[in-house]
């Protein structure tokens, strides 16, 4: 951990890079492992959901069925050490792959926050994208079984996810890049790196002299240009690295 720790402590400017492993420490299930959701129920594509009322309400099903995992989840030792990370000055901006909101429960400020595949703890109209919270959807869905137009505008209400087959938002993915050309340190905190575009990132920060950290569980396509690649937890891996720090 003594290595882990120097390249953090000669860092200026850390960008963190989270992926679903850091939330699997919170009992959110991932998506793409065997037992993962995806291995138990199908995803629904971006097109599918505009396109039929039916495949809407199943979305809606899911969502307040809690089918995902993630009501009740709460942030653990790897988000608070990200927050503690950001709090310090040390890291610059969190990067997330992750819809949970658990950066931001865990004391990261929503400015610190990128969220490249959107936040599910809410909503927003795809015409208007003005935001409409969760509970109010789900006592509408209780009611009738279903989720009704916006009532600002009549346009579709979806989560404010990125789903496959949905454009990647304009805004966090200019963000992202600028953040990525900027750090010296691109940390990676349990992705599999197997996403694209968002997996461009951490190649485009090592091509532009930054150091490469990957803690993730399982190898990812980017170890071999990783200056450090740790396979081990990662509340374990960041509680150490910040007790050398310190």
């Amino acid at each position: 951990m003594t290595d882990f720790s120097d390249l953090l402590r000669a860092s200026r400017r850390v960008l963190i890079f989270s992926g679903a492993g850091i939330s699997t420490e919170s009992g959110i299930p991932d998506f793409r492992s065997p037992g993962g959701i995806w291995s138990k129920t199908q995803p629904i594509y971006f097109q599918e959901f505009v396109a039929s009322e039916h495949t809407r309400r199943e979305a809606w099903r899911r969502r307040f069925s809690n089918a995902d995992g993630w009501v009740g989840a709460k942030p653990n030792r790897g988000h608070f050490a990200v927050a503690e990370l950001i709090r310090s000055g040390r890291a610059s901006v969190v990067v997330t792959q992750n819809v949970d909101n658990l950066h931001q429960v865990s004391g990261v400020p929503e400015e610190k926050v990128i969220e490249l595949h959107g936040n599910s703890t809410y909503a927003k109209c795809l015409k208007c994208q003005s935001r409409v919270e969760l509970d109010e959807l789900q006592r509408e869905f209780e009611a009738t079984n279903t989720v009704g137009p916006c009532k600002r505008c009549g346009g579709i209400l979806k989560t404010a996810t990125i789903s496959f087959g949905q454009q990647m938002p304009e805004l966090p993915m200019r963000r992202t890049q600028e953040e990525t050309l900027a750090c010296d340190l691109f940390l990676v905190l349990g992705s599999s790196l197997s996403v694209f575009p968002a997996a461009d990132f951490p190649a485009r920060a090592k091509q532009n002299g930054a150091k490469l950290v990957i803690v993730n569980r399982d190898p990812t396509p980017l170890d071999e240009i990783a200056d450090l690649v740790i396979h081990d937890g990662i509340g374990d891996t960041m509680e150490a690295a910040l007790a050398r720090l310190s």
